[in-house]
């Protein structure tokens, strides 16, 4: 099985964890996630006929170091990786979660 590309730690990019946040339908997922400890299956974020767009978003958040995903037999797990960013940039993944949430579109 191929390994999942995560950055570390001290890779993560202040420019690039904003730009994945700046999208709606992403800081959505992200507030979604926050209030789960062991992560979600990809399956329960989003609807099977939105399976393309909630994929490419999860690579985002995956790629610059907002999520965590690991695979978990035929299923994939996704979390948020709290403590490296608050490790990384404190506070501001509290500052992101409390601001007021925007209208999105469902997946």
């Amino acid at each position: 099985m191929e390994a999942i590309y995560h950055p570390s730690t001290e890779a993560l990019q202040l420019s690039t964890v904003l730009a994945a946040l700046s999208d709606p339908l992403r800081l959505a997922l992200v507030r979604r996630l926050a209030g789960e400890g062991t992560g979600l299956a990809c399956s329960c974020l989003g609807s099977p006929a939105q399976k393309t767009k909630l994929s490419y978003h999860l690579r985002i958040l995956r790629e610059a170091g907002v999520t965590s995903t690991r695979a978990e037999g035929t299923s994939r797990l996704v979390s948020l990786r709290r403590e490296d960013l608050d490790a990384r940039f404190p506070g501001l993944l509290d500052l992101v979660l409390n601001a007021q949430p925007e209208p999105v579109e469902a997946l």
